[in-house]
């Protein structure tokens, strides 16, 4: 078992090399947009893009998912490059005439957006980062089914860094402001897709295999709702509190939320590696024994991960790398409560990824859009009852409540098909030990003061409470260590 979670552990550090490298480059911007762009365009830039991650969704509709299920399958090349071009041809094809679609009716969906006539620009660049986006997803997924995660990860990088440079000369030098963030993006998107194409062109065979497509629209499709409303748990906050408040509001709301990218870097990187990590390894006769332990570890980790983060984030925020230039711009520093809170739900969706392992060995992806349905509708509920009392920390709320509830659901669903007996003593005591850190932490934060002497007492508190009740033992430890020294 400890072989399967070195392989595991493998793969997550080299894709954690462009998504953790890659992503804190990207997080340098936002000390650069917050102290060069105000709260009002912030705002109107973090609501775009809250449209544009939904839309990523919309015009991929689970087909990069499916190709990997039943590209994993096939141990015959022939077999396997049939279903890449069947998967490939067909997302082509749906592109195109998404992307025609929305280019003629950009009025009513430049309204929807609530893009201000002076940015209607923004729309065109839009529609095209899409284009180039939807294209390159099959490709990508089929890199991290032939485990060719160096390329990957190359690729991926070689992305962010020339949108991190654009970024810098487009709105420096030729000072176009928000625009600047959505045009670095194009020329990033299609760069990738460029790199891409030798890929492509090596598995293409420009034939669509009927048979392979309605399997592959059989396994994806169920996949669409889900995925869109799961996409509405990570964005619809965006437009609620546009709606409730005001531009600003939603720019310093925003901004803060970014603060939570270590806790995502590091559930994503876990992401890439864990879904070919368990289709790949569903047939070992341990399969659910590994399984049960990768969530324990995944939880150790991030835990571990969240304690640190809560209690020092807000220091990295204040810190001023030029005078009177800090981190996070002081005008957007009045929302930094939010940020544990947000750390807490990257956790939770951590834990719902490591539950889909069993709908997706027993393909019953037709339950995703009940769970993350829920999700949805929590989100927005939540968002609507608790902003008016609780302001941004009500948002922030909605967001954690609803990760919570999808973890649980897809749970349920999960164990019924795939029954795995987790290590529900370690689990149980990890999360209460969360719980009750959190609690204390705002306790301090609202009516003492968080000095460091009190941050110093509660993470030596929530790390003595894991070796006091046994969640860490010293013999996994070191064999935990000695294992992870080991992988090359």
């Amino acid at each position: 078992m400890l072989e399967k979670i070195k392989e595991l552990t493998k793969d997550t550090a080299i894709y954690g090399i462009s998504t953790i490298v890659g992503r804190f480059l990207g997080f340098f911007l936002i000390p650069f947009y917050t102290n060069v762009i105000n709260t009002h365009d912030f705002g109107i830039y973090s609501n775009i893009y809250a449209y544009l991650a939904f839309l990523n969704i919309f015009f991929i509709y689970g087909m990069d998912a499916a190709f990997m299920k039943y590209a994993s399958l096939k141990e015959d090349k022939a077999e396997k490059k049939k279903i890449f071009s069947t998967a490939y041809l067909f997302v082509s094809l749906t592109t195109i005439l998404l992307a025609v679609t929305f280019y003629l009716l950009k009025i009513p969906f430049s309204r929807l957006m609530e893009i201000p006539n002076e940015y209607s620009k923004l729309y065109y660049y839009l529609i095209f980062i899409l284009i180039f986006d939807t294209l390159a997803l099959v490709p990508f997924a089929n890199l991290r089914l032939e485990r060719k995660s160096g390329k990957f990860t190359s690729i991926k990088l070689s992305n962010i860094i020339l949108n991190l440079a654009l970024n810098f000369i487009l709105v420096l030098k030729y000072k176009l402001g928000i625009e600047a963030i959505f045009l670095a993006n194009l020329i990033a998107s299609a760069f990738s897709f460029i790199v891409l194409t030798p890929e492509i062109y090596k598995l293409i065979s420009f034939k669509i295999d009927k048979e392979f497509l309605n399997k592959l629209l059989k396994f994806g499709i169920p996949y669409l709702p889900a995925s869109l409303a799961a996409m509405v748990v990570q964005v619809i906050d965006r437009p609620v509190v546009l709606a409730m408040t005001n531009e600003s509001t939603l720019g310093i709301y925003q901004a803060n939320y970014k603060l939570g990218v270590f806790m995502m870097l590091f559930v994503s990187m876990f992401q890439f590696a864990w879904q070919p990590f368990f289709l790949n390894n569903a047939k070992e006769k341990n399969a659910k024994e590994i399984f049960a332990k990768v969530l324990t570890l995944f939880l150790l980790v991030s835990s571990m991960l969240w304690i640190v983060l809560t209690l020092f984030v807000e220091d990295f925020a204040r810190f001023e790398f030029l005078p009177g230039k800090s981190i996070i711009g002081k005008d957007f520093l009045s929302g930094i409560a939010i940020v544990p809170i947000i750390l807490l739900g990257y956790l939770f969706n951590g834990i719902y990824y490591n539950f889909q392992a069993g709908i997706y060995i027993e393909e019953k992806t037709k339950y995703f859009p009940f769970v993350t349905g829920a999700g949805a509708l929590i989100n927005v509920v939540v968002n609507i009852l608790l902003i008016p009392i609780l302001g941004l920390i009500g948002a922030a709320l909605a967001t954690l409540a609803s990760y919570v509830v999808m973890a649980l659901g897809l749970y349920l669903f999960s164990q019924k098909f795939y029954p795995i007996k987790y290590e529900y003593g370690k689990v149980f005591k990890i999360l209460s030990t969360i719980t009750i850190t959190c609690i204390l932490y705002y306790y301090l934060y609202y009516e003492i003061g968080l000095t460091f002497v009190y941050k110093l007492i509660l993470l030596v508190g929530f790390v003595g409470s894991l070796f006091v009740l046994r969640v860490v033992e010293k013999n996994e430890i070191i064999r935990l260590v000695k294992m992870l020294l080991r992988v090359k």
